[in-house]
């Protein structure tokens, strides 16, 4: 796209697009050009002054009436948002699932501004009346939009920046946007990611009260993120997804059109019950999902007394125990850690490589306690989990006012709050390759300068890195800075995974004795254990163990029946595959999972690729799933 001011390049697009007919591709997003091209194919003349009339008080309040539930969950972001960006003239905004602006709050001055175009309570910002505008193209659109000036469609809308986010239910229906609007003459950074976080909080709360006849999974990679607007959450009845959060349809690439389509079997390697079992279910791509089920498909529905408000439950709150992934670090291990700590020790970073579950987190903390910095912090940061968008504000830390959404103190950052002591930077491998050259910098130079100005601040910190990618494949990708890598693996740990340890029987023998509690484990229950072959690792392993002793009392003898039956048994041989037709169905089989292995999951991706529709992925991996 060019690199004319914004202001210089949205006009010349107008003047090719609305003077001379030309569609001025690469100059404006595509989003916008396809707004326009909509609008002007309604028949709005781009000369014309929209003409828009807020709905009378009586009616106003009717449509706040029937959107009460929409209301009474977004008012906390709302609330929230409201205050966070008033200082930077900025206001949220909330309508309905057609456009009609329900609630509008933030700085006073430009909420005067914003009621002069009619971007008030009780006005409809469609597409079809207004235009282009973040509201009424999100609505189109489906998905988040940005409208800057000049890009909304008519002119007097052009002191507006706005960033818009449709509100989903569970159910994948729209029920409404969030939108945070501005001055256009000033820059709004963050805006669509605060949106964007706005309206995770607004969509998870539909599943607060839980579904009625549903099954609702609450996963995630991370065990620390369950309970969090963060966690994916999905909704089955009779073997189908019924229900889905943002989240949870991200987990598996999929999208709110695939709700009601796609089957358990198609997402998951292994029963439900598997989750009860060990706290953990195996996706189609053998990564574990850590988490738990609020299964209500058989809970009555209870409908209070009219005129009476329903009493209150006691809720308890969903506190999930992280995993205990503690490897025991045998006499190699206790030479890899001696050798790491004292790399550290002499201020040379440390990296950190295996799959996922292998307990990097747990050897970064074990090389904490062991090194000179002992009673300094340990700031880990999973580079994986910040929010897009507002990445470099949470390592690097801002002064007070630097974006939209800023706290008014501003933030020291993560990389300052382990001053010190050692910073572990988890997952180092998906950090945005556009953040990396400021990395580098700062580790290059220990010093810091924080966004919007301020002081730069010397730092001092040890640091760790760690990641489950190849790095060397992402630096030959282009998805990894060399510069970057040569500055964070001064000295490298593989960590193997839990398949290659040289002796599990002695492992889980000794993880055991720790997590135990004074239970007892049958011979036979632990080959079992041993033999299993966790494609989850030792926090999967930890999972289960956790789970045999919740499940039992103390003095117990747990047997080989306790164990999970796909621990318990091993898994059923495939029948080889006889004649053409079979054949056939393997080969097809083996390029559908190879595609979704291409795409890390992405259903839609990967049917893109083979040129089938997802419906069809979805039942011919869930036939394959039944067969097998």
């Amino acid at each position: 796209m060019s690199q004319l001011p914004l202001q210089h390049r949205v006009g010349n697009a107008r003047r090719s697009f609305f003077e001379r007919g030309a569609a001025p591709v690469g100059i404006v997003p595509d989003t916008i050009l396809q707004s326009w091209q909509r609008c002007l194919r309604g028949g709005l003349s781009v000369d014309a002054q929209p003409e828009v009339e807020p709905l009378p008080d009586a009616r106003l309040r009717e449509l706040r009436e029937r959107q009460q539930k929409l209301w009474r969950l977004a008012r906390p972001e709302l609330d929230g948002l409201a205050a966070d960006i008033a200082a930077a003239g900025s206001i949220v905004l909330l309508t309905d699932e057609d456009g009609w602006i329900l609630d509008a709050e933030g700085n006073p001055g430009f909420l005067d501004k914003a009621g002069r175009v009619a971007l008030m309570p009780g006005v409809r910002w469609d597409e079809t009346t207004v235009g282009t505008n973040a509201i009424g193209t999100a609505i189109v659109e489906g998905r988040s939009v940005e409208v800057r000036g000049g890009e909304h469609y008519f002119a007097p809308h052009g002191i507006l920046t706005c960033s818009a986010t449709p509100i989903f239910d569970p159910y994948g229906q729209r029920v409404g946007v969030l939108d945070i609007s501005g001055d256009a003459r000033l820059q709004h950074l963050h805006a669509r990611v605060l949106a964007r976080q706005a309206v995770a909080h607004i969509e998870h709360r539909y599943f607060d009260s839980g579904l009625a006849d549903c099954q609702l999974l609450r996963l995630h990679h991370d065990a620390a993120l369950l309970g969090t607007a963060r966690e994916g959450i999905l909704g089955f009845r009779s073997g189908r997804l019924v229900a889905a959060n943002r989240a949870g349809l991200a987990l598996f690439g999929l999208e709110h059109a695939d709700i009601g389509h796609a089957p358990y079997a198609a997402l998951f390697d292994g029963p439900l019950a598997r989750l009860h079992d060990d706290g953990a279910l195996i996706d189609r791509q053998g990564r574990a999902l850590y988490g738990h089920l609020d299964d209500r498909s058989h809970a009555p529905s209870r409908v209070p007394a009219p005129g009476r408000a329903p009493a209150a439950l006691p809720v308890p709150p969903r506190r999930v125990a992280p995993v205990d992934a503690t490897p025991l670090f045998d006499a190699d291990q206790q030479r890899v850690l001696e050798r790491a700590c004292r790399v550290l020790d002499a201020q040379l970073p440390v990296l950190l490589q295996g799959e996922t579950g292998t307990g990097k987190d747990v050897v970064a903390r074990e090389l904490h306690r062991r090194s000179m910095r002992a009673g300094k912090p340990f700031v880990a940061v999973n580079c994986a989990a910040l929010p897009e968008g507002l990445i470099e504000a949470e390592l690097f830390g801002y002064e007070e006012g630097a974006f939209t959404g800023a706290r008014r103190q501003g933030s020291p950052g993560l990389l300052r709050q382990a001053q010190g002591g050692v910073l572990f930077l988890d997952e180092i491998g998906d950090m945005p390759l556009a953040l990396q050259p400021r990395l580098l910098r700062v580790l290059q130079e220990r010093t810091l300068s924080p966004l919007g100005g301020g002081k730069p601040v010397q730092l001092d910190f040890a640091l760790i890195c760690a990641t489950h990618r190849d790095l060397d494949q992402a630096m030959q990708a282009g998805g990894f800075r060399s510069d970057l890598y040569y500055r964070i693996a001064d000295h490298t740990v593989t960590l193997p995974p839990l398949r290659e340890h040289a002796d599990r029987p002695a492992l889980v023998a000794g993880l055991w004795a720790r997590l135990g509690q004074g239970r007892v484990l049958e011979p036979a229950a632990q080959a079992a254990l041993a033999a299993h072959a966790w494609p989850g690792n030792v926090r999967q392993l930890c999972a289960c163990l956790r789970t045999l002793v919740a499940l039992s009392d103390p003095g117990e003898v747990i047997g080989l029946d306790a164990l999970p039956a796909q621990v318990r048994m091993p898994a059923p041989a495939v029948a080889p595959a006889r004649g053409a037709d079979a054949g056939l169905q393997a080969m097809t089989l083996a390029a559908m999972r190879d595609a979704l292995a291409a795409s890390e999951g992405n259903v839609a991706q990967a049917a893109r690729a083979l040129g089938i529709s997802r419906s069809t992925l979805y039942r011919r991996l869930g036939e394959a799933a039944h067969r097998h």
